[in-house]
């Protein structure tokens, strides 16, 4: 029976992953910064494990306790949406430290494991403001974009030792706590000179034509992991798939 860790398992996409590999019969290892056993189902293949992808000792602790992995999936993520201008640097550096560091610290603690099995996967979400430029998002672009090149180029170095390494790119999901995963009020990332450009764009945000579901990046996850061939990129949810065509 293999076995999956997924970073970012307290909402979202981490949490309907988590509980998507155990409905297909896999040991499931869901890390939380602040671990909750009550967000999935009781099962012997389910372990909760404390883990901040920021801090290596925990990194350490939670891979030195979780036995053997047969995929990672990189999915914990904070987010930002604002002007640029008005992003404080401070934040910004928190972004970059979940979405981009926290993902290279974690496959930099993983990488020596799956070469020593001579096997291994490694899955990094990303998002889909790297299929086609967003507005209010330079900043979480940014982040993700980084680990769009860092996992395409990491792809070629590590087939070498049957190690897979794919990108999961999800569309906009209103029903997750993207918004609610930040430190700063969105009023104070937009200026009153901002407000006339950014008003519309709201807008859309709130009338979709197409959405994501937690359960389409669930899929794609679980699509990606059990992949062999040498495919790198896996939208997930209709908008997400949309963008990569017209890409």
């Amino acid at each position: 029976m293999k076995t999956v860790m997924i970073t970012g398992c307290s909402s979202g996409y981490g949490l309907e992953t988590a509980r998507h590999f155990l409905a297909q019969g896999w040991n499931v290892v869901a890390t939380m910064r602040a671990p909750r056993e009550d967000l999935l189902p009781r099962s012997e293949h389910l372990r909760v494990v404390a883990l901040d992808v920021t801090d290596p000792k925990s990194i350490d602790a939670a891979l030195g306790s979780s036995g053997r992995i047969d995929v990672l999936v990189n999915n914990a993520g904070i987010g930002v949406v604002g002007a640029f201008e008005a992003t404080p640097m401070s934040y910004i550096r928190k972004v970059f430290d979940t979405n981009t560091f926290g993902v290279m610290a974690m496959t930099q603690a993983v990488v020596p494991l799956f070469r020593e099995q001579n096997a291994g996967v490694l899955v990094n979400v990303t998002s889909s403001v790297t299929l086609a430029p967003m507005p209010l998002a330079a900043a979480y672009t940014a982040s993700k974009m980084a680990i769009e090149g860092f996992t395409g180029s990491l792809a070629h170095e590590l087939a070498a030792f049957n190690i897979r390494v794919k990108l999961v790119e999800p569309g906009y999901a209103p029903t997750t706590r993207f918004g609610a995963n930040t430190e700063l009020d969105i009023s104070d990332l937009i200026p009153p000179a901002y407000q006339p450009f950014a008003q519309p764009i709201f807008e859309g945000f709130a009338k979709p034509a197409l959405t994501t579901k937690e359960s389409d990046v669930a899929e794609a996850v679980w699509a990606a992991a059990n992949d062999l061939s040498d495919r790198l990129r896996f939208p997930a949810g209709p908008d997400a798939v949309a963008l990569a065509m017209a890409g």
